[in-house]
């Protein structure tokens, strides 16, 4: 009976013992708990990478992780003031009209401003035109301080994704009219006065003198560049089809399109056959005073089944690839793409045409994949840097487009027929349009 007795007390305290555990509790008597996910403000100063932001909305379920306004950049012209919000994810705003004084409040929805666009707001290197504010936990503010002369326009870009706040202000004489306009507007119709009597008109006959000109829209200058060209073949395909010849009718073909852009001048490097050294490219454009540069390549790959294409703008190579591509079309030896980083580091581009250049490279790059996908399969290469000598050496923002790949049988046979040619030229006029349409000249 004992023994039954002590049974019946061992199995009822490792039943409760199993209770307590499936319940959480361990023997110290502490409930265990899952570990804690960190707070929005703790968020904004690790910003976390996508696969870190992926496990935790898995976990918590039910809120969206913030998007995270990378940073804040401004610059300015005699016209206007743009800020652009690099952003890690598209995102909606909302735009806000107040009075007494005009403003403008835009609202980024589920955002927070990163480490380097708060640095940038403490230190006061934002125009004061352009208000930031972490106004709530996840929406970011920007009034904008407006007067009667002044108008703003905000837009997304993707490709990376970004917002873009442009201020302007009105011409003078449309300011000039607009205040006239209202002044008189509530005044009585004037009554009309007496008609003098008429003189006579001089015997002598003046001419009649030209009324003033209109001043002119501002003409911007694009400068295509066809790669290699003369004794320089460039890459040569197995039917022997050269570089130099691909990257002419392309050029010819795209000043073509061009040429329809109002108030647009289009020059090339070259028209024919000839070599162009690459100092002699640069020069030709800068001195041309061009507001961009387009070079035109053929790319080319050890594997044959490499295909597809790349847009290039300067900078650092981040890949063994992009430093070969860059020897090769420089002329030079792989551990000499004969620009002189250490050079160019201690001579930064100006920050305006770096960032010029990385949007034109995006927009171009888009428009070719969206074109070309259509008709053919290409493959999307992206974006990158690479120290390409006309490049580094052009004032203006300028890019580098490697069309598609010679060593590839299909993609040289496709190089060979002008229909593709022309969809090449297509696509990057259709991108060097959308980026002159959210960047006028000025």
């Amino acid at each position: 009976m004992f023994h039954v007795a002590s049974l019946i007390r061992h199995l009822l305290t490792l039943a409760f013992a199993c209770v307590l555990f499936s319940a959480g509790i361990s023997s110290g008597g502490e409930i265990q708990t899952e570990p804690s996910w960190p707070t929005g403000s703790q968020v904004a100063a690790e910003e976390p990478s996508p696969r870190f932001l992926l496990v935790k909305q898995e976990r918590a379920g039910a809120s969206r992780y913030p998007i995270i306004v990378r940073d804040l950049r401004t610059w300015s012209t005699a016209d206007g003031t743009r800020l652009v919000l690099d952003l890690n994810h598209k995102t909606s705003f909302s735009e806000t009209h107040l009075r007494n004084p005009d403003r403008v409040l835009i609202e980024v929805n589920n955002a927070i401003l990163g480490k380097s666009s708060r640095q940038r707001v403490s230190g006061g290197t934002i125009p004061q035109s352009f208000q930031i504010a972490q106004s709530r936990p996840r929406v970011v503010s920007i009034t904008l301080t407006r007067n009667q002369n002044s108008r703003y326009k905000v837009f997304s870009l993707d490709n990376p994704d970004r917002l873009v706040i442009d201020i302007t202000q009105r011409p003078k004489d449309q300011i000039r009219q607009i205040g006239e306009t209202s002044a008189t507007s509530p005044q009585a119709p004037a009554v009309p006065l007496p008609t003098p009597p008429a003189i006579p008109s001089p015997t002598v006959t003046e001419p009649a003198r030209p009324l003033a000109p209109k001043p002119a829209s501002p003409v911007q200058t694009i400068v295509i560049d066809p790669g290699h060209g003369g004794k320089d073949p460039g890459t040569i395909g197995q039917h022997g089809t050269t570089e130099k010849e691909v990257t002419l009718k392309v050029g010819l073909l795209l000043k073509s399109l061009l040429s329809t852009v109002p108030n647009t001048r289009v020059l090339m490097t070259r028209e024919r056959d000839a070599f162009i050294e690459l100092e002699d490219r640069a020069k030709f454009a800068n001195g041309k005073d061009a507001d961009l540069f387009i070079s035109i390549h053929v790319n080319s790959h050890p594997h044959k089944g490499v295909r597809g294409l790349e847009i290039y703008h300067f900078g650092e190579a981040k890949d063994q690839r992009a430093l070969e591509v860059a020897a090769r079309e420089n002329g030079t030896p792989l551990n000499n793409t004969g620009v002189g980083w250490e050079y160019i580091v201690a001579d930064l581009l100006t920050s305006k045409k770096i960032e010029h250049s990385q949007e034109l490279a995006w927009t171009a790059k888009q428009a070719m994949v969206t074109n070309l996908n259509g008709r053919y399969s290409t493959i999307d290469h992206g974006v990158k840097t690479a120290p390409f000598y006309v490049l580094r050496f052009t004032t203006m923002p300028s890019i580098l487009a490697e069309i598609a790949f010679m060593s590839n049988p299909a993609e040289e046979e496709q190089m060979r027929s002008q229909p593709f040619l022309a969809h090449i030229a297509e696509s990057i006029f259709e991108g060097v349009k959308t980026y002159l349409h959210t960047n006028p000249p000025r």
